[in-house]
């Protein structure tokens, strides 16, 4: 693994990782395993990670979709190959919502609260084919130690390339119990800044509902005048609420724009 990688790494060892402390393995039931399974099929992977060890404790088989199969069992791979999987120019990238996400969670976040968020930020990687795929990470926290620090994680990671060819330098932080939901965080400094971040301030109340029907249609991939058929406007309104749209929610175009929406969770991938 590269130096850049193991930048990401080391940190990762620096801020979860006990190693004088032996972990129980994450006892995961079967009922746990098939609705994974129905969650990650071939355009997805998914696993259970120990912040702590660092190890990676249980992984899909869809992996090998991702990750050369010959070169691999899937209870033997590990953090090293998932990261090397992201391309050169997104590590920096991806460092700097990890210390984002690490504000959240250690430094701003009641450890009561852990476990009700899901983390979601966007990446792009080169798989095994040569193949280049920008993935939506998904992660949420399934246990933690005395002290409120997460041990284990539940990650799934989903091909998303059919909906937008960019990753956006955002973090977004979902409340899965209907709680207050921090989106499209920026991470250029590597600060989760709850002052200059309102939860309201996301993409979701800068819309109306007809511009978020045509973003989640732009996000199928029609134009304008296939929207205005499907919602029985002009083509041109489309255009103008299009335009509206991008400048309401500072995105420079289209692509951006369905990449900041799936980073918010307000887009679904198809698995």
């Amino acid at each position: 693994m590269s130096a850049d990688f193991n930048s990401i790494a080391n940190y990762w060892k620096e801020t979860y990782s006990q190693e004088c402390k032996k972990t129980k393995k994450y006892e995961h039931s079967a009922q746990f395993k098939r609705m994974a399974d129905l969650m990650a099929p071939g355009k997805s992977y998914y696993y259970i990670a120990n912040f702590q060890s660092l190890e990676i404790e249980m992984i899909s088989d869809s992996v090998c979709n991702f990750i050369e199969k010959n070169n691999i069992k899937n209870k033997d791979v590990d953090f090293q190959e998932i990261l090397a999987l992201a391309l050169p120019e997104e590590v920096e990238k991806i460092q700097r919502k990890e210390q984002v996400i690490r504000d959240f969670f250690v430094d701003y976040l009641p450890t009561n609260k852990v476990q009700d968020y899901k983390v979601l930020y966007t990446y792009a990687i080169k798989d095994s084919s040569g193949k280049r795929r920008v993935m939506l990470h998904q992660a949420t926290t399934l246990s933690q130690d005395k002290e409120g620090r997460f041990v284990h994680v539940f990650s799934i990671h989903t091909d998303i390339s059919h909906l937008t060819s960019q990753s956006v330098e955002e973090v977004s932080f979902l409340n899965i119990r209907g709680g207050k939901s921090y989106l499209n965080v920026p991470s250029k400094n590597g600060r989760f800044e709850p002052e200059n971040h309102s939860y309201e301030a996301n993409i979701k109340d800068q819309l109306s509902k007809r511009e978020l029907e045509i973003t989640k249609l732009i996000a199928e991939g029609l134009n304008a005048e296939e929207i205005g058929e499907r919602l029985f406007i002009s083509s041109h309104t489309v255009r103008t609420h299009r335009k509206n749209i991008l400048k309401k929610t500072d995105s420079k175009n289209t692509i951006q724009l369905v990449a900041r929406t799936i980073a918010a969770g307000l887009i679904q991938p198809d698995l």
